[in-house]
């Protein structure tokens, strides 16, 4: 009779076991506490060690940092998630130590040190770059249209607000009526005070709705106020130049110098005493989108803002309108690695291409010798950027074929600009159409490894300064999986050793 192996799964261990025993060698685990060994975690440091030291002893931030790059490398992005794994994942007991932080302390950590851990991007992409992993050779750019963590519904219109206010008001007074006459008809029935009828909830809710409007209206006005002051500032700007100008006839400076001062004016009335100080929610250099207004600085009727997530904005993606911000990355072919990310709030990717190139250069210390992109990025100041910084465009201006090739005569505008007819040619060359060829392998991959693979499909946070530090994570963590497959001959020293 056959026998099988001894089957005892209540056994205690005689000794201690060793959790290097538990994963097999090589495992994404190891790989990921060899890393955050080697990471600069001081900003981090710096903000506990400046907490009392009585109380109880926080978990070490190496652990804590360690359980998140793995968790977000695997596709685990929910606190609670990550709590339960630390019982019943052994790789992230491993990471853990045998600890097992309540998630509200996973979340809160991730909170409080959000800018610190997005900092981090620097640090793997350095890691990369250590490794011959990055090349700049050729750099594609592209966005996607991100889900916020708000829905769509949750948008109002200016118009709608009005209507809605009025409509729920007038709601308001006739359940309001209609319980002074039940007061009235139970202060006769059973006399005055006894069994008052309390505000009934159905009135309640309208009220609080009524109000909510109220505010988030407010702020949508003081929104495009702030838009129009800024764009009066930019023009009278440009018209104190022009007074400025000596090749211009003193009538022509005198006329462009009272423009500019009646634009300060009109820049400083929309302001009033109420202007908020310069917000570093998000980087200066990115396109932000403001609602539509009128020239006086009211919102437009069509202007929208959401309740849940007021940064956010209605975006079309793949013929479906969603609410989102629009993940911006720039990706080098050599390994996919990503050398530079950004999100904002614009819809559209042309303003991108030139933030996103200067990202390349402080990131990467090199300018890249090509760089591509989609029609949506074309432009000719984008050309001109990119051509002065000593990165070859090749720009898409219209419908290219799978393959690069040349653009449908039907594609392209009447009226063709010299720039776009010289892309165009750029383009149509052997070289352009081996360059262009590889934007989509190089760049689109890496926005499918992050949906499909991981799962990263909306944002999991709200406002946009959170969700740019957490696009930055997550783009770092794509990093982080593209060096632990890469050859043990290209991981830097550190690393390979391990």
């Amino acid at each position: 009779m056959k026998t099988y192996r001894p089957y005892v799964p209540t056994q205690a261990y005689l000794l201690p076991p060793s959790p290097a025993d538990w994963l097999p060698e090589g495992h994404l685990a190891y790989f990921v506490l060899e890393l955050v060994a080697d990471l600069d975690l001081s900003a981090i440091e710096r903000v506990l060690q400046a907490k009392d030291p009585r109380g109880e002893r926080p978990y070490s931030p190496r652990m804590m940092t360690a359980l998140l790059l793995y968790a977000y490398a695997v596709g685990v992005f929910s606190s609670r998630k990550m709590e339960r794994a630390t019982f019943e994942d052994v790789a992230f007991r491993v990471l853990a130590g045998g600890e097992h932080p309540h998630f509200t302390t996973v979340n809160e950590f991730r909170a409080r040190h959000r800018e610190a851990l997005a900092g981090l991007f620097g640090q793997l992409l350095r890691e990369c770059q250590s490794a011959g992993l990055v090349k700049l050779g050729h750099v594609a750019i592209d966005g996607t249209k991100m889900k916020a963590n708000a829905s769509k519904h949750k948008a109002m219109s200016y118009d709608r607000m009005n209507k809605d206010e009025a409509r729920i008001a007038a709601e308001v007074e006739a359940l309001l009526a209609r319980a002074e006459a039940v007061d009235a008809a139970e202060d006769e029935l059973y006399g005055v005070g006894q069994a008052p009828l309390d505000l009934p909830a159905e009135l309640q809710r309208r009220e609080d709705r009524v109000r909510k409007i109220r505010e988030v209206r407010e702020a949508l006005k003081k929104g495009t106020a702030a838009a129009r002051a800024a764009e009066l500032r930019r023009q009278a700007d440009e018209l104190r130049v022009k007074a400025g100008d000596p090749s211009r006839s003193p009538p022509k400076r005198s006329e462009a110098a009272t423009l500019a001062k009646k634009r300060d004016q009109l820049a400083l009335a929309l302001d009033g005493e109420d202007r908020d100080p310069p917000s570093d929610d998000a980087d200066d250099d990115l396109p932000r989108n403001s609602p539509p207004s009128t020239p006086d600085g009211t919102p437009a009727p069509r202007a929208q803002r959401n309740f849940t997530d007021p940064d956010s904005r209605i975006m079309l993606r793949d013929g479906t309108y969603l609410q989102a911000y629009n993940a911006q990355i720039a990706v080098d072919e050599e390994h996919q690695i990503i050398v530079a990310a950004a999100v904002s709030n614009q819809s559209t990717d042309v303003e991108y291409f030139e933030p996103m190139l200067n990202r390349i250069v402080d990131n990467c210390d090199a300018v890249p010798e090509r760089t591509t992109a989609d029609s949506g990025y074309f432009s000719a100041a984008n050309v001109h950027a990119a051509e002065h910084m000593g990165a070859e465009p090749f720009i898409a201006v219209g419908k290219h074929r799978n393959d690069g090739g040349p653009v449908a005569q039907s594609a392209l505008p009447h009226h063709q600009t010299s720039e776009r007819l010289a892309m165009r040619a750029r383009l149509d060359t052997a070289a352009g159409r081996r360059a262009f060829a590889r934007r989509k392998q190089t760049v689109e991959p890496v926005f499918g490894q992050m949906r499909a693979c991981r799962n990263f499909r909306q944002f999991s946070f709200r406002g946009l300064f959170k969700n740019r530090c957490e696009w930055l994570f997550v783009c770092l963590t794509h990093n982080l999986l593209k060096l632990f497959r890469a050859p043990a001959r290209c991981r830097p020293a550190a690393l390979a050793a391990g």
